[in-house]
């Protein structure tokens, strides 16, 4: 996993240079700030995010139970939440207990597909418009 200043984001790629990113419903994979720093502490470990091979880290939003939101990302990108993104096995392999710790409450982070897509930048603001 590369960490990336900017990046851009597109609805036939997900986010450029991810060699798995392709249209579907789970094109692009996105993780909380938050929720990673509780799976940390419940595995007890201090990780980088990027340990949970997920495309994007958000801060300041809660993505639990987010299914059927639309995910803002700066200026023009919208991103609908998909699903939950489950941990794999390979979690316990970079720290023992890490994937209990990302199973529940959604801390594993969630699955989206792109609805329109954009230049994502390091600290573009970030906003979760709810279904219903």
């Amino acid at each position: 996993m590369l960490a990336l200043d900017q990046v851009e984001v597109s609805k036939a790629a997900g986010v450029a240079g991810d060699t798995r990113g392709r249209p579907g419903q789970r094109q692009i994979t996105i993780l909380s700030a938050k929720a990673w720093l509780v799976a940390c502490t419940l595995a007890g470990a201090d990780l980088p995010w990027l340990a949970r091979r997920a495309n994007l880290l958000i801060e300041g939003l809660d993505l639990r139970h987010s299914s059927g939101a639309v995910l803002h990302l700066g200026d023009d990108i919208e991103l609908l939440v998909t699903g939950e993104l489950d941990p794999c096995e390979r979690m316990d392999a970079v720290a023992p207990g890490l994937k209990a710790a990302l199973t529940d409450d959604w801390r594993g982070g969630v699955t989206c597909r792109v609805q329109r897509g954009g230049l994502l930048t390091v600290g573009a603001r970030a906003g979760l418009r709810r279904a219903g």
